[in-house]
Formats: C-alpha cells, structure tokens, sequence
C-alpha cells in the first residue's frame, strides 16, 4: 500500500534502525515505546490487520513467528518478553498494517495484562 508508514519502512523509503529484516519480515524500533526493549516486527506484504489474514499471505505471518525468536535472541531477551497484536483502532491499532510488538525488559511487564 503506498501510503502506509509500515511498508515504506520495511521497504527501506523511510529510514530506520532496522534490527532485523529478510525477504518476508521487517524490525525495527517502536516509535513510542512502553518498555525498555519495544520493538514491531512486521510482514512486508501489506495486511490491514488479524483480520486480514487468509491463505493467500499466512505464509508472511509464518515467518514473522519463525523471526521473533531470532529477534529476541538478538536482543538479548531470549525467554523473557511479551508479544502483542492489536487488530482493530478500538483497542489500540493505529496503523491499519499487521504488527507485533514485542516487549521486555521493565519489571512490571510481567504485572500488566494486555
């Protein structure tokens, strides 16, 4: 989608300190972080949201599971974060592109419930 901020970061348009990225999956820093360690990992392909996931790009969100491990390793959380999705602006999506947020690192993330 053109207009989407996610694509045009994972596409390399907007620069960013991407931590992680291969042919299906991009990482980088949450703008607006709520821990420590806050980062979105993304698929490239443009999906609005959970919503939108069918059998013709499940294979994106595959690889976005297959990725956050090596991402977490790499943060050096290894077994030690939270994973969040927002499907919806009423509970929180702001940019209408799949995104994961994954956290770690503030003692009371393990206290509060998303």
């Amino acid at each position: 989608m053109s207009d989407c901020i996610f694509c045009k970061l994972a596409g390399g348009e907007i620069p960013t300190n991407m931590i992680y990225q291969n042919e299906l999956v991009a990482c980088f820093a949450d703008a607006n972080p709520q821990a420590p360690v806050h980062v979105l990992v993304v698929p490239k392909c443009h999906i609005e949201s959970a919503d939108g996931v069918n059998a013709s790009n499940s294979d994106a969100v595959k690889a976005v599971f297959e990725a956050i491990p090596l991402i977490a390793e790499k943060l050096g959380v290894k077994d030690n974060y939270r994973i969040i999705n927002n499907c919806g602006e009423g509970v929180g999506q702001s940019v209408r592109h799949l995104h994961f947020h994954l956290l770690s690192g503030s003692p009371v993330m393990k206290d509060r419930l998303f």
